[in-house]
């Protein structure tokens, strides 16, 4: 995996830029007046709800790091076209080598911050996503698993 910079649509950037700024405006404030309600229930090393809330104060602020380097290092890149080849953002149906022809996978190539709904997600930085980039339909491409070699083809593309 590298540290590059991380390719996003202009509408992910928004989405997450707006995700941000609400967690540093309104969500740090709402924490900060769950953590003093809690606080106010006395005893701090048996207060469930404090402990919940500063839990929950770690989690937010880890998100908010974690998209503050994300956009600060951000590629915007447009969305997947119909090139007839592998891009980032293309939704790719493929069958691994020895499966049946009905036996097909769908996976979204690009940033898990691109995701589209609950398809797994094959990173260009990955094995799988770096060996589909640039393939077009019917190609078989090996990459290296944790398992060993791997053979896929490409049954369809899209965006």
């Amino acid at each position: 995996m590298t540290d590059g910079p991380t390719k996003l649509t202009q509408e992910t950037f928004d989405r997450l830029s707006a995700e941000l700024e609400d967690l540093t405006t309104r969500g740090r404030l709402d924490i900060a007046q769950a953590i003093e309600s809690a606080r106010a229930l006395g005893d701090l090393s048996e207060n469930g709800d404090y402990h919940a809330a500063k839990d929950s104060q770690g989690k937010m602020e880890a998100r908010v790091r974690q998209l503050q380097a994300l956009l600060k290092n951000a590629t915007i890149v447009e969305a997947a076209g119909t090139s007839g080849t592998v891009v980032e953002g293309s939704i790719v149906t493929l069958r691994y080598e020895g499966d049946s022809e009905d036996d097909t996978q769908d996976y979204f190539v690009g940033s898990i911050e691109e995701r589209q709904g609950d398809l797994p997600v094959a990173s260009p930085s990955a094995p799988l996503g770096a060996a589909l980039l640039g393939q077009a339909v019917g190609d078989a491409v090996t990459y290296e698993a944790p398992g060993g070699s791997l053979t896929v083809e490409i049954v369809r593309i899209g965006s």
